[in-house]
């Protein structure tokens, strides 16, 4: 397995773990939410789910239990629960502040979840996500400078375009931050919260893109 796809595999695991932990469910059902928490631009196939949720399954992290809705064919749909082991990994896996939860694949994920991370690993991550982006900005700056005599027209907007975009996450991380270190208390959110209005907890702003 290549880099790529182990930190795919890594994001998608953490995906499912937390949306379990929030109710048992099928594997339809399950896609469904996946899709609304890692967005459109990760389509989850069935051919990615299911061999993912046997992995769980097999690790002890989760356990399968007949629905109560019949088939067509008589056979009840699969539901799968979080095990007292899967909630446990949940929460050593949303303990975690390294540069893997910061990176392009996983920080989005973990925004999701912020609701049931502790205050302080949601700072580490804002801040390694905002020093992740300030050096792409270096880099971004740098290759405008010196390519922009030898760029046409479009290719010097689509690179100010990227620039730009990298600028705007930025300050809505600063603000973030900001937020985060001024209420280092109270914006702790209750475990129940859910994950796909993540952004929205507490006093947490919403994410603003303009």
């Amino acid at each position: 397995m290549s880099p790529r796809a182990g930190r795919r595999s890594g994001v998608l695991e953490l995906a499912i773990l937390g949306l379990l932990q929030e109710s048992p469910m099928h594997g339809y059902e399950l896609r469904k939410r996946l899709t609304g928490v890692l967005g459109a631009f990760h389509s989850i196939s069935y051919g990615s789910l299911y061999p993912a949720l046997k992995d769980l399954t097999a690790r002890g992290w989760l356990s399968e239990e007949p629905g109560d809705d019949a088939q067509a064919s008589g056979r009840s749909k699969v539901v799968y629960h979080l095990t007292a082991d899967g909630k446990e990994h949940f929460q050593q896996l949303l303990s975690e502040a390294g540069p893997e939860a910061w990176d392009d694949e996983r920080f989005g994920v973990r925004l999701a979840f912020f609701g049931r991370t502790d205050q302080s690993v949601r700072l580490r991550v804002l801040e390694g996500r905002r020093s992740r982006l300030e050096e792409r900005l270096d880099t971004l700056r740098a290759s405008l400078q010196r390519g922009r005599e030898r760029m046409d027209t479009y290719t010097l907007e689509l690179q100010q375009h990227g620039l730009d975009s990298v600028e705007r996450e930025v300050r809505w991380l600063d603000e973030l931050i900001a937020t985060e270190r001024s209420h280092p208390t109270d914006s702790d959110a209750p475990n129940g919260r859910s994950a796909t209005k993540a952004t929205g907890t507490g006093t947490v702003p919403s994410a603003r893109r303009t």
